[in-house]
């Protein structure tokens, strides 16, 4: 992916309708991906498979395929209560593999191959693992905030809008702005977030945030160094599940 003035290109296009420089030698410079078994965004396409092993079991353990349950999603997904009276810590992360039904799968899935496949291409796959789930913590910790204790929360939307978040400080950094389509996005999909019944509110606007602090601590702090980048990810998921766990 290329990032310009005007959005997000692929290499093909990108410089379609460019001014034409001047008849300089030019020097032409590759970039080599690292590909796992001829991915570009391995890490990506595990993450969409894993939520859709885990919503099979589900689904198989409960009343059909828009209607997931069983031992599985009970014990998997987001609930204050839970956490705060049997300890159950893991809800923080299990609740971000489960989802309600076929349709909440499908919208989160797509939204995760399309967003995620460009972040990680752009920040490398441990990078883009790191953010992935400090985004989630985050998520997490505000669904907490803004749920009530005995309502469960469950989905992969407050990772994505994580992604978002991460997308948005990168299309900032390549073009200076950020008036493109990694802002006009995340407008829709807030105002989604808050037409629509029964979405976490919190959980979206959590996952965006946090999101959005991993991806500008690492371009601020650790741009060039992966071990920096690890520690800062890391360090903001701590933060998040620290939240997440005071709010429960």
């Amino acid at each position: 992916m290329t990032y310009a003035p005007v959005g997000i290109k692929c290499p093909e296009h990108a410089s379609v309708g460019a001014p034409r420089r001047s008849a300089r030698p030019q020097q032409t410079i590759r970039r080599t991906r690292r590909t796992v078994a001829g991915l570009d965004a391995p890490a990506t396409v595990g993450l969409v498979a894993l939520n859709v092993l885990v919503y099979l079991v589900t689904v198989s353990q409960g009343g059909g395929v828009s209607d997931p349950g069983g031992e599985v999603y009970n014990r998997g997904l987001l609930l204050g209560v839970a956490i705060s009276e049997n300890g159950d810590w893991y809800r923080l992360v299990t609740s971000m593999f489960l989802h309600a039904s076929i349709l909440h799968l499908a919208f989160n899935m797509v939204a995760l191959y399309w967003l995620g496949s460009i972040v990680e291409q752009t920040i490398g796959t441990m990078r883009f693992l790191l953010v992935y789930f400090a985004s989630g913590l985050a998520g997490s910790a505000g669904a907490l905030l803004l749920t009530e204790p005995f309502v469960p929360t469950v989905g992969a939307s407050g990772a994505i809008f994580g992604i978002m978040g991460a997308l948005l400080v990168l299309e900032y950094r390549a073009t200076g702005s950020f008036a493109g389509p990694a802002l006009g996005l995340i407008a829709v999909s807030l105002a989604m977030t808050f037409i629509t019944p029964n979405i976490s509110i919190g959980g979206h606007l959590g996952g965006l945030i946090g999101g959005a602090i991993a991806a500008l601590l690492m371009d601020r702090v650790a741009r060039d160094r992966v071990g920096a980048g690890v520690a800062v990810c890391v360090a903001v998921g701590a933060v998040a599940a620290a939240g997440a766990i005071a709010v429960a």
